[in-house]
Formats: structure tokens, sequence, C-alpha cells
């Protein structure tokens, strides 16, 4: 009679913390288009602003008023970081965000640092953006429309990016961050009324001659 041979225990298998999932459609579609939107706006304005530097008496297309006036904001010294045009830095951000979307939709899985940083990059685009706000609306007095656009779509980019930078970790989340999370775009709504509303207030003298 043979004694039976115990089998070897299995060695043991190491959970991933973090899994990193796929990220949902939705959000891979609106980086890939949002991206498209933000540059589409960069090329323009850069477009725009070479006809204005090679002629001082240009009317850039997005001339539409006094207040929807791109040509008023081109010339100032708040167009430019240290010598470098806004416009060239939407091109190359808003590139990013676009190979990231092509990434996301063909599912190949980006690591977590990855996420993480472009999170904190588009939150350091959205604080330039605010900070833009402030001098269109106090210190120009003027609103560039493809600005505009590009405002809109930054703020929407950090909603979603941010979105998929925590989905790995939200389970563990304090109860901020979960409640941050799921009224993320309520928030995101909130701050699109509230930048209309500064703008309608702002130049209502000009909006009340046009009712």
């Amino acid at each position: 009679m043979t004694t039976p041979v115990a089998a070897e225990p299995a060695a043991p298998v190491r959970p991933d913390r973090h899994p990193r999932e796929g990220v949902p459609a939705p959000s891979a579609w609106w980086l890939l288009l949002g991206g498209a939107i933000g540059l589409t706006a960069s090329l323009t304005l850069t477009v725009e602003k070479i006809h204005l530097l090679r002629n001082p008496s240009y009317v850039p297309s997005c001339n539409l008023n006094p207040i929807l006036s791109c040509g008023s904001v081109m010339v100032t010294p708040e167009a430019s970081i240290m010598g470098v045009p806004n416009t060239l830095l939407g091109i190359v951000g808003f590139t990013v965000v676009i190979v990231t979307g092509v990434l996301a939709l063909a599912k190949v899985a980006l690591p977590q640092w990855y996420w993480t940083g472009l999170t904190v990059g588009i939150l350091g685009g959205v604080a330039f953006v605010h900070w833009l706000i402030f001098q269109s609306l106090y210190r120009i007095g003027a609103l560039c429309p493809y600005c505009v656009v590009v405002w809109a779509v930054t703020v929407s980019l950090l909603v979603v990016l941010a979105s998929v930078a925590v989905r790995p970790v939200l389970g563990q989340a304090g109860t901020a961050t979960r409640l941050l999370h799921h009224w993320r775009w309520s928030i995101a709504v909130l701050w699109f009324t509230a930048v209309l509303l500064l703008i309608m207030v702002r130049f209502w003298d000009y909006w009340s001659t046009l009712l």
C-alpha cells in the first residue's frame, strides 16, 4: 500500500493593490474629442497671430464685436508667457491629450503615474485658465472666442482625467473624495454658470445695447 504524497502548497498569489481597469468609453472619447477641439482652437489662434504679426492691420476672423475680439487679446502681454505664445502651449498640451484618448480607445493600459501626472498637468492648465479669465474680464476688457472654447474644454478635461485617475483607489478614498467624484459634473456645471454670469455682469453695458 503506497502512502499518498501530500500536495505542495500553492505559492500565494500577490493581489494587485490597484488594478488598472480599462478607461470607460465615454471618458476615452471625450479625451479624444476634447483634445481635438482644444487643438483646433489653438492652431486657429496661432495662424491668426501669424497673420497679425505679418500685417498689423489684419482683422482676425474671430473679431466679432468690441467685446468678442481675438485681436484685442492677441496683442496684450498676457497672450504669452516668457515670450512663448499661449497658443503653442495649447498645441503641445492638447496633442498629448489626443494621443492619450487614442491609447485609451485602443485599450492600451497606461500606468497609474501617467494618469496622475496628466491630471496634475491639466490642473495647472485650469489654474492658468482662471488667471486668463481674470485678465480678460478685468484687465484687457475683451474676450477671445477661441480662448473661451479652450477654457471650457480644459475644465471638462480635468473632470474626466481626475475621474480616471482616482478610479483604482476610489474604494479606499475618503468620504470627501467620493462625494467630489460623485458630484463632479454638477460642480463643473456650476463653474460654467458662474463664469457665464461674470461675463454677463462685466460687459452688461454692451450686452444691454443689443436687447
